[in-house]
């Protein structure tokens, strides 16, 4: 699919996606308890990595039904659930979503029964080594191809004492710790190098929401958990999601315009979050309204800006585009948390920006831009839906059009992008 995004102003309000991270986790969560779960959020549209999730759930014997603002989940709880009824190697799709399988592979391992998760479209290519080394270390059976999808898993995950290296993703950690409350003994957890710390809280509060209780140290880097916990149905409110509205927030600052966003939770652990520090630094203005529940932005002078991104790196793409509309060279640090992702976001990054005639280079950990005019043009999307949304933030401020190819990628986590930034772009006067 190609898609061509015409510059313009940015104005007017718009209600911030949903949050991908938040639901799949409440999915879970809802799945592991017993009883009919609500899960509530502000639209009724369901991305692909959260239909991927809800798929899993259903595969493992919940019953789902989407009505409106709020997903139901009747399941018959996690004992029924880790023990299916038919014999033999149970199969399971991820779709394209990383999360989806490095968060079910250690839930999974709670079962003494085979199961496969399978990958689709670019997850086939993301590494799950780390799940299996990680698995296997702590007594159960957990192999894949070559470092990668399908995983195949057989436990039971016990509890106990563990050691984990957490440096590439928080994703495994967000797994594990949902699974320990229900193991049979009780878990300490040291974790070491840990990252996205915002991720791991989010995961802890959503496990708490569900009834399942997890202590941390301050430093993230030990927890301890009660084995034999049980996680209770619950009716739970989705946030809207910090990693979509990136893009809102960098597309008006740098063609506003001014654009309110609401939906967002102002307290929110989501590590995206500190796109509002980032975009502080670039001299963007923004301020809270309606009681803090909406995040009115303003078109500014954008200059240029250091920012560390490496416990957030889903903000490089959005990021990017701002530091190409200011004036000045911009250093943005973590780009070794970028080569896992749907891309080799970095590199990908790079070469979109070098498309549109913006010079960037990567050095050391760093992606440096410097900033100046962007020219319009062609670019791939590269499989991954945050280039997608880069380049059409980017093509706000072009001197002509951006073509989009493989555009249709944003489905992952926002499949309404296109429209919803259509609806707030304003043709140049």
């Amino acid at each position: 699919m190609v898609t061509l995004c015409l510059p313009g102003r940015i104005d007017g309000r718009i209600q911030a996606p949903v949050s991908k991270s938040s639901q799949q986790r409440a999915i879970a969560c809802a799945l592991l308890a017993k009883g009919r779960s609500r899960l509530f959020s502000a639209t009724d549209s369901l991305c692909a990595d959260s239909a991927a999730a809800l798929g899993l759930a259903e595969s493992l014997g919940a019953e789902t039904a989407i009505l409106g603002d709020r997903i139901e989940i009747e399941s018959p709880g996690a004992a029924a659930v880790m023990e299916p009824r038919s014999e033999g190697l149970k199969s399971l799709s991820c779709g394209e979503s990383g999360l989806c399988m490095r968060m079910f592979a250690p839930v999974l391992a709670l079962s003494s029964h085979p199961f496969v998760l399978k990958a689709e479209g670019s997850l086939r290519k993301r590494p799950m080594d780390m799940v299996a080394a990680s698995l296997a270390s702590m007594g159960t059976s957990c192999t894949c191809e070559s470092g990668l999808p399908p995983l195949r898993i057989q436990g039971p995950l016990g509890g106990g004492g563990y050691v984990l290296d957490a440096s590439g993703s928080s994703q495994f950690l967000t797994g594990l710790l949902m699974s320990l409350p229900l193991a049979r003994k009780d878990s300490f957890l040291r974790v070491e190098n840990p990252v996205s710390l915002g991720y791991i809280d989010l995961t802890i509060e959503t496990c708490g929401a569900f009834g399942a209780v997890i202590q941390r140290s301050e430093d993230y880097r030990e927890y301890s958990i009660k084995g034999g916990q049980a996680y209770e149905a619950r009716d739970f409110r989705v946030e809207g999601d910090w990693s979509g509205a990136a893009f809102l927030i960098c597309a008006a600052a740098a063609a506003g315009g001014s654009l309110s966003i609401s939906g967002l939770r102002q307290n929110s652990s989501q590590p995206d979050r500190a796109v509002l520090e980032a975009a502080a630094a670039a001299g963007v203005s923004f301020s809270w309204e309606a009681r803090g529940e909406t995040l009115a932005v303003h078109g500014s002078r954008i200059h240029a800006f250091d920012f560390d991104a490496t416990n957030c790196p889903d903000l490089f793409p959005p990021l990017s585009i701002l530091a190409a509309a200011g004036s000045g060279i911009s250093r943005i640090k973590g780009t070794h948390r970028l080569k896992a992702k749907e891309s080799d976001r970095a590199a990908t990054i790079a070469t979109l920006l070098g498309n549109l005639g913006v010079r960037a280079r990567l050095e050391d950990d760093t992606l440096i831009i410097e900033g100046g005019r962007i020219h319009g043009g062609g670019v791939e999307a590269a499989g991954d839906h945050r280039i997608a949304m880069a380049a059409a933030i980017a093509a706000l401020i072009a001197s002509g059009p951006v073509e989009i190819r493989g555009s249709e990628c944003v489905s992952k986590s926002w499949p309404d992008f296109f429209q919803a930034m259509d609806g707030i772009r304003r043709h140049p006067a």
